[in-house]
């Protein structure tokens, strides 16, 4: 192959199959020199020069353009690059890795015809994530997951191979040389679950106001990498339980029961019933519209920051309940 397209969210999938990538080439070639170019910056005879030109002490380059979406953006590079994947260059071999928002066409179908390919690196399923920590474990970090801790750590972290592969390494260090990772070291180990961190900006979103809520989403997003599709559907849930309570409510019925229908105790019910009372069901409706416009536009691609996007909805939330 001498044009290879890595896209998708998971930089874990694309870093190892750019990995193994090279490893074949140089199973082929013998020694490969690489060579690492930023797309969003550098120029189409930059690419070009590059992918035309001999290694001066292998025989083979691999040259890797990663943001490869923004360098395709620009239609004059796009055509250039569909006539270089026409006929592509025996000596080098191009490997571009993109986001997701690789976009593709006719491209894509000139890689694929000229023996190339496209690929894409999605986040598994949560049953096939918990699959790869058993093998991951065992192969990689030389240590057995006990049943269930393979289960625990997906609830916890998601399908995120780059963070499980983390967090694999320090519970096979944590529970010694040769021994298996028991669920309860999971337990202790692992930070909060991705259902217990949603609630802790749900919690704040409902007491905190929004200079609260903006230091707590980027804790979450920043510093615990929280994905950002979790983020939404905290947001959509507290506002869609705040639109139910203000519902119930109108209709006579007490904090006590409304809490009970929706399944809510302790400080989440009287919190949610707070802000349920002030906002009313029409404007608790109303919000709960924009949160779902919002996550729409984060996963379809429409919002260019979605990190930012969510902050503006927070602020928007937090002043609302206050």
């Amino acid at each position: 192959m001498r044009i290879v397209v890595l896209t998708g969210k998971d930089s874990f999938l694309r870093v190892e199959r750019s990995r193994r990538l090279q490893d074949a080439l140089e199973a082929q070639f013998g020694s490969v020199d690489r060579f690492e170019l930023d797309g969003a910056s550098c120029p189409l005879s930059a690419v070009l020069d590059e992918l035309r030109s001999y290694g001066l002490l292998s025989q083979h380059k691999l040259v890797v353009l990663d943001n490869a979406e923004a360098f395709l953006g620009a239609e004059d590079r796009r055509r250039a690059m569909e006539r270089y994947a026409e006929e592509p260059q025996q000596e080098s071999t191009l490997l571009m890795r993109a986001g997701a928002r690789w976009n593709p066409g006719k491209f894509d179908k000139l890689v694929e015809a000229s023996g190339g390919a496209v690929i894409k690196c999605e986040a598994p399923s949560e049953q096939d994530a918990v699959r790869w920590c058993s093998v991951r474990a065992e192969k990689r970090h030389g240590s057995q997951l006990a049943p269930g801790a393979a289960e625990l750590l997906v609830e916890k972290i998601g399908p995120d191979l780059a963070r499980l592969d983390t967090e694999l390494a320090k519970l096979a260090a944590a529970a010694g040389e040769g021994k298996p990772v028991p669920r309860s070291l999971v337990a202790e180990f692992v930070g909060l679950s991705r259902e217990e961190a949603a609630w802790e900006l749900q919690s704040v979103l409902l007491r905190g106001g929004p200079r609260a809520a903006l230091e707590k989403l980027d804790e979450l997003v920043r510093v615990s990498g929280v994905p950002e599709v979790m983020v939404g559907w905290s947001i959509v849930d507290v506002l869609r339980k705040v639109h139910d309570a203000a519902r119930l409510i109108a209709q006579g019925r007490s904090d006590f029961e409304a809490g009970k229908q929706l399944r809510l105790w302790g400080d989440s019910q009287a919190l949610v019933c707070r802000a349920a009372r002030a906002l009313g069901p029409h404007r608790a409706a109303q919000l709960l519209a924009e949160a779902v416009r919002t996550d729409m536009r984060t996963k379809s691609g429409l919002s260019s920051d979605s990190k930012r996007t969510f902050e503006a909805l927070v602020v928007v939330t937090g002043e609302r309940f206050r």
